[in-house]
């Protein structure tokens, strides 16, 4: 009797030195008690490298290895193999070259399966192997029920109906509104929409950019801080999708010509999930931005946020105030809002009256007042900070300080005896000092009632499930200033791979530098300093800068240095 592929491979396994007998008992054990593919059990416990087991898999049975999770097939080679046909087989057409058509396979010995698929393509089979659970990884991806296959259902719906008429060039302008409103409510439409709302918090993303171009569609998502493509579905979709998003945040649909801002909630997965959408005429029609609201994903917790342990201890420290004021500085989507939440859920208790005021409230907080600003009918920052004053807090939460009315108004409640929180648009803790002076505010007023400032980032983390060491060259980090580590110095990156969409890094964590007003630096400010002259004293007194942070986080191998310098960009000079 001739030996299985599973037995010809364990003996392969154990022949090369790849895994001990041992092992292999482990990984049988564990498979007659759970199920499953062996090889998958292999790789699932650590046992054998994947691309050791690929690759004597190709050795072993003579064929070519692929990594499906680095390759893109097109839709209409995809179309060559049913679903149905590609789940019952375990296969995934790649490629067609003249009668040739690539078949990927976990068990390329499937001789029913390759002549079946010869069978029903015409074609001459060429098999490339690859592992089981990449297989059904990329069966899923690819014949999931995904925005390609509901955008052709469209299509044919749309052609059938004739509800829009194109011309040569399409536009929004070209389309009736009644027609465009009946189109927004009928299920396919409904479906791609809310595919791409899921895709967005299926892949984690902050926003997702919905763009018309002047030939297609273009769809992006906010990934860890970075736009990457998704799906683009036809152009002539475009005007029915955004249509679609403005039913949903009841928005005027025959307005193409304002911006509109609005908001909305779906469930998915048990979940409730906020969407804040903002739409912007174009020339080539309406652009959506929609920022993601997941508070399942939210962490707010000052320990959690990740910031070094001097910058969290002063944070803490200044939180345990009674009075004073506290910012936090960063460009847009840097997280300022998390922090102040993670404050205000530190300071929280049932002794303490909480106010914020927030355009808009990003997220509900359990036994926290919470203002959102209406500016069309007069509830602005100022307005709102004027009539919370007058309802005894002990804390007051400002989302954002944008003019001197505001800020002269929580400068003086933060003197009368309250904890004030808000956030600044200044990329350096020292120039959130000079910014206020040009604001307006009197330095002796910032010397009085500021506490702390903390400018913040979010940094991309190394994936830690393609993390590998390898060793820095010392004219790096001398250029970087960390020479004076003993060498060698051991870091790591991210090799890519599923999980995180080959990109080497998945999730963030935050970086902070933080200004505690000293007597020293409260001088300074008295005397109008330069925030250069503010950053060097603050420095001589051990403040760490956020590239000083950012470096501590590669040498304990959460970050890359490539990431650092991206996102510390002009905080601190790199030597020629």
């Amino acid at each position: 009797m001739s030996p299985t592929l599973r037995d010809r491979i364990s003996s392969a396994l154990i022949k090369k030195g790849l895994i001990s007998q041992k092992d292999l008992d482990k990984a049988l054990k564990i498979q007659k008690r759970k199920g499953g593919k062996l090889s998958d059990i292999l790789v699932g416990e650590g046992f054998v490298e994947k691309d050791a087991l690929m690759s004597l898999l190709s050795l072993e049975l003579g064929v070519p290895p692929i990594n499906l999770s680095r390759y893109k097939i097109d839709a209409e080679v995809l179309n060559l193999i049913p679903k149905k046909i590609a789940l019952h087989y375990n296969i995934l057409p790649i490629s067609k070259m003249g009668n040739i058509l690539t078949v990927a396979m976990a068990d390329p010995l499937n001789v029913f399966a390759v002549d079946d698929i010869k069978a029903l393509t015409g074609f001459k089979i060429g098999p490339v192997v690859t592992t089981d659970k990449d297989m059904r990884d990329a069966i899923e991806h690819y014949y999931g029920e995904d925005t390609h296959h509901a955008v052709e259902k469209i299509i044919e719906d749309i052609e059938e109906a004739k509800r829009i008429q194109m011309v040569e060039e399409s536009s929004v302008e070209d389309i009736d509104s009644q027609a465009l409103m009946k189109l927004t409510q009928e299920a396919p439409v409904v479906k791609v929409t809310d595919r791409l709302l899921s895709d967005g918090i299926r892949l984690k993303a902050s926003d997702i950019l919905i763009e018309p171009l002047e030939h297609e569609m273009r769809v992006r998502y906010r990934v860890d801080g970075l736009l990457r493509e998704g799906r683009k579905p036809p152009r002539t979709m475009h005007a029915a999708i955004v249509s679609r998003l403005k039913v949903m945040s009841n928005l005027n649909i025959a307005e193409r010509r304002l911006p509109q801002d609005g908001r909305f909630k779906i469930k998915i997965a048990e979940r409730e999930v906020d969407f804040r959408i903002s739409v912007l005429p174009s020339s080539m029609g309406e652009k959506a931005a929609l920022r993601i609201l997941d508070k399942s994903q939210a962490v707010l917790d000052l320990n959690k946020l990740g910031f070094e342990r001097e910058p969290l201890d002063d944070l803490k420290k200044a939180s345990a105030r009674p009075h004073g004021m506290i910012l936090i500085c960063g460009p847009t989507g840097c997280g300022k809002t998390t922090t102040l939440y993670s404050i205000l859920n530190l300071v929280d208790s049932p002794e303490k009256n909480i106010v914020t005021v927030e355009d808009p409230v990003e997220y509900q907080l359990k036994g926290i007042n919470q203002v959102a600003i209406q500016s069309n009918i007069g509830l602005t920052f100022a307005a709102s900070l004027r009539s919370i004053l007058r309802q005894d807090p002990d804390v007051i939460m400002v989302g954002e300080i944008r003019d001197f009315n505001t800020v002269d108004i929580a400068i003086k409640a933060a003197l009368t005896g309250h904890l004030v929180l808000s956030t600044l648009h200044t990329t350096t803790a020292c120039g959130s000092i000079v910014r206020m002076v040009n604001m307006g505010v009197e330095p002796f007023l910032i010397s009085s009632s500021v506490v702390l400032v903390a400018a913040q980032r979010l940094i991309r983390k190394v994936c830690p499930k393609c993390s590998e060491e390898y060793k820095v060259n010392e004219s790096i980090l001398k250029r970087l200033r960390i020479d004076n580590i003993k060498a060698p110095v051991i870091l790591h990156k991210g090799r890519g791979c599923k999980t995180c969409e080959n990109t080497g890094y998945k999730g963030r964590i935050g970086l902070a530098e933080v200004l505690v007003l000293t007597p020293t630096i409260k001088d300074l400010i008295a005397r109008r300093a330069q925030e250069s002259e503010i950053k060097a004293q603050a420095i001589k007194e051990g403040m760490k800068t956020l590239r000083e942070n950012g470096l501590a986080k590669v040498l304990a191998g959460l970050t890359t240095l490539e990431e650092v310098v991206r996102v510390t960009v002009g905080d601190q000079a790199i030597e020629a």
